[in-house]
């Protein structure tokens, strides 16, 4: 058995760093050099949950192109099975990643292969999904992809719903960890974003937008450098951020998924279990990129 299964896309990213993030219609010239890296909210969830000690395969789509064939030895030398990743007749997903030296970033995505999986497409790994302990799904592929699997997992089910986009109540209802951000949480609400940035402003508002949603366990809201705000049915625990200089914030939300599911198989109760992904995310920010800075167990188990 299979520990994590990630459903989900896989890009190549174009980073570009810059000075500032340019305003609409603005051209920001960078005197930096760009780089290639492998991204896809989908396969770096899949290395962060293998660096962190997992066997996990990625379920997905690239293309039948050179691109592809790069991205899928990336992950398959972190140790990804990706047996289960197939070539589309289309490009393979690209995403043009701005960042700053203070860790900001805007990020654009042709979506390619990824959006070409379908739910047919899932039928020949049926069994991989159904027994793999823990499935991890995003919302970088179709939305009937993500309601087939998660109707035909039968372990854990983690969704971080990014980007934001509506999820029917019959999936939601199946979900046992929802992981938005605050911008996510209020577009699933149907709601808006509660006023304030600090750790403890808006709590009540996010805590009743999440529990509206109807999931049938807990929802895990990000909050950045505030940490992150777990809520259940009858409470809400603030996880505190750990304090770290960012450089590059692209990526942070997928190690703590990632970091969350591994903490929940191991038994921590969801507390805890957010506890040790915001750790994994504080070493996710302090480094560039978004697969690449996906840290290690034993370099979360030194943070703190």
């Amino acid at each position: 058995m299979t520990d994590i299964v990630v459903v989900g896309s896989l890009n190549v990213d174009v980073v570009v760093p810059l000075d500032e993030l340019p305003a609409a219609g603005q051209t920001v010239l960078s005197a930096a050099d760009h780089s290639r890296a492998g991204g896809g909210k989908g396969a770096n969830q899949a290395v962060a949950a293998a660096r962190l000690g997992r066997s996990v395969a990625m379920v997905g789509a690239v293309g039948d192109d050179p691109e592809g064939q790069w991205l899928t030895g990336l992950l398959a030398a972190e140790g990804v099975d990706t047996s289960a990743v197939l070539r589309a007749p289309r490009p393979t997903g690209q995403a043009i990643v701005l960042v700053t030296a203070d860790g900001d970033s805007t990020i654009a995505v042709s979506s390619g292969a990824n959006m070409w999986l379908a739910p047919e497409h899932l039928r020949p790994y049926a069994d991989l999904i159904g027994d793999a302990a823990a499935v991890l799904l995003q919302q970088e592929v179709d939305a009937a992809v993500v309601a087939a699997v998660v109707a035909a997992a039968r372990g854990l089910v983690v969704v971080n719903p990014a980007p934001a986009r509506p999820i029917d109540a019959e999936t939601l209802a199946r979900v046992d960890v929802l992981v938005p951000n605050r911008g996510e949480l209020a577009a699933l609400a149907g709601a808006t974003v509660p006023a304030g940035t600090g750790p403890s402003e808006g709590v009540d508002s996010l805590a009743a937008m999440a529990r509206s949603l109807g999931t049938r366990g807990p929802v895990v809201v990000t909050l950045g450098a505030d940490g992150a705000l777990v809520v259940t049915a009858d409470r809400e625990h603030l996880v505190p951020a750990e304090p770290v200089v960012a450089a590059d914030a692209t990526g942070a939300g997928d190690t703590f998924c990632a970091a969350l599911a591994d903490a929940l198989l191991d038994g921590a109760a969801i507390d805890d279990a957010a506890r040790w992904a915001s750790r994994a995310a504080a070493v996710t920010v302090t480094r560039p990129g978004a697969m690449a800075s996906a840290p290690r167990r034993a370099e979360v188990l030194a943070v703190g």
